[in-house]
């Protein structure tokens, strides 16, 4: 079985902060120490309609079990934000401990999971945004079945996060690649080798 890495074997409790030291983790209660694999998590971002959920089928199917793709939105419940990304890091920590990395396609940012407790089960954590332009962006989402509920409100909200990740991802340290003129299949193979180039 594959448990929660914040709650000990030993003793079951359930640590708020782990205690992490390379790849042990101690637990605070009771002392008792154990290993666990530190691999590092591949997070596939940008704003929505530049391309994730096209690609993520066509990872999954290319790297044929090397690796875990993930649609991080299924777990998405519109409450507690945070809650949900440290759910997300919890559960890719224990996939991990399968010996297969992680690749999370879904909308974030790293000050959303940097700051995370569970950032420690982590050996590194890769951040790729996928970007498009504004009137590609603005044309796949108006686009989306009326259930997403993508009104011109809300594809604004998400042009603005474009431009600010677009300006922002070298400070953060997030590589990024323009799917504009990018076919499906080209769009994959930038992915799957900036997956490979950094998988361990």
């Amino acid at each position: 079985m594959v448990l929660d890495l914040r709650i000990c074997p030993a003793c079951g409790d359930r640590a708020d902060r782990p205690v992490v030291s390379g790849s042990t983790l101690e637990c605070v209660r009771c002392g008792h120490a154990w290993p666990f694999r530190k691999l590092p998590l591949f997070a596939l971002t940008g704003p929505s309609g530049a391309g994730k959920s096209t690609l993520g089928p066509l990872l999954a199917a290319r790297f044929g079990g090397e690796v875990v793709v993930l649609e991080q939105d299924v777990l998405w419940t519109g409450e507690d934000v945070e809650g949900f990304r440290a759910t997300w890091l919890r559960m890719a920590a224990m996939l991990h401990q399968n010996g297969r990395p992680v690749v999370l396609c879904g909308t974030v940012a790293p000050p959303e999971f940097e700051p995370l407790p569970e950032r420690a089960f982590f050996s590194d954590v890769h951040y790729l945004a996928l970007v498009s332009s504004p009137e590609s962006l603005r044309k796949r989402l108006r686009a989306r079945p009326a259930w997403r509920e993508w009104d011109e409100p809300r594809i604004e909200e998400m042009l603005e996060f474009t431009e600010w990740l677009r300006k922002s991802a070298p400070e953060l340290g997030v590589d990024v690649f323009d799917t504009t003129e990018a076919s499906p299949e080209a769009a994959a193979d930038h992915v799957e080798k900036w997956i490979r180039a950094r998988l361990p």
